[in-house]
């Protein structure tokens, strides 16, 4: 029994190297990440806070995809990256196998997304078994972001930068219930040109210095918001695929930019400027008519 135990164990541990090549191969075919998170990397770029301990839980095995220090180890979705893993990995497999009961992983949890400090092979061979929990001692880390699993590159420099955002707005103190979600790069820098020139036209109409935090609210209450709702209120967002609400707010600002810098245009509230840029949208182009040539063409093809 035990020699073929130790056999499949060995199969196993092929069956999911061949899986890990396959998965590389298209990862630089596609361009998708195909490495786990390094929790260092998020830690730096979300600012992440110190660990809470929460106790032993049970843990969804698709929501670990980061790694403390062994991210180059293991794949995105926790095939061996090397054979150098092949005694170790078949030895938990083996316990797999004999109904043998393993200690918890230990995980740190960011967001939605779970770094395994210590137990990379039991969440290695649980995931190829096809198990959906794993039981785990988990620490949870403060982050003003959230994250998911299948997060890209592109989208952790977009929260880095909603991070900094956050950290010279405390918009999410200020109006707890805000939100903001991007996928345009530097999307929230231009947010921050927003409020300071929003800040020096609050000044000059009610003729008196204006805190940072209250043009930080009024942006969001009178700027932000109004646009959201006609956003919403027309249902536009379901024409941009893949795009957010905050990135629609963007274009409707940049429009009216263009209006008032390259053809003089009047400055319009932001809901104006909402339904002006949305209507833009709207537009079909006419369509093209056929020349008489065409048509004679038409005419001959059909009589063939």
């Amino acid at each position: 029994m035990s020699d073929s135990i130790s056999e499949q164990a060995r199969a196993d541990f092929q069956k999911a190297r061949f899986k890990a090549f396959l998965n590389r191969v298209w990862a630089s075919i596609s361009g998708q990440p195909s490495t786990l998170l390094s929790y260092d990397e998020i830690k730096g770029k979300l600012r992440v806070g110190g660990p809470i301990y929460r106790g032993v839980q049970t843990v969804r095995v698709d929501q670990i995809a980061g790694s403390l220090n062994r991210y180059h180890e293991f794949d995105r979705v926790f095939l061996p990256a090397s054979d150098k893993l092949a005694e170790r990995w078949q030895s938990v497999n083996r316990a797999f196998y004999e109904d043998i009961s393993l200690p918890p992983v230990v995980l740190y949890k960011v967001g939605q997304v779970y770094f395994v400090v210590d137990g990379h092979h039991r969440v290695s061979v649980a995931r190829e078994q096809g198990q959906i929990y794993i039981e785990a001692e988990v620490r949870e880390c403060y982050t003003r972001v959230n994250i998911t699993p299948d997060i890209r590159p592109e989208d952790l420099e977009i929260l880095e930068d909603k991070v900094h955002f956050l950290e010279r707005t405390s918009l999410d103190a200020i109006r707890p219930e805000a939100n903001i979600k991007l996928t345009i790069p530097d999307g929230f820098d231009r947010m921050l040109e927003h409020i300071a020139v929003h800040r020096y036209f609050m000044g000059l109409d009610l003729k008196r210095d204006i805190s940072e935090q209250e043009a930080i609210a009024d942006w969001y209450d009178h700027v932000y918001i109004p646009i959201i709702h006609v956003i919403r209120e027309t249902g536009i967002l379901k024409e941009f695929p893949g795009k957010t609400e905050g990135d629609l707010y963007l274009w409707v600002l940049d429009r009216q930019h263009y209006l008032v810098a390259e053809e003089g245009a009047a400055l319009q509230p932001p809901t104006d400027a909402a339904r002006n840029f949305l209507e833009n949208k709207s537009k079909k182009p006419p369509r093209k008519k056929k020349s008489a040539k065409s048509k004679n063409n038409s005419k001959r093809s059909e009589k063939k």
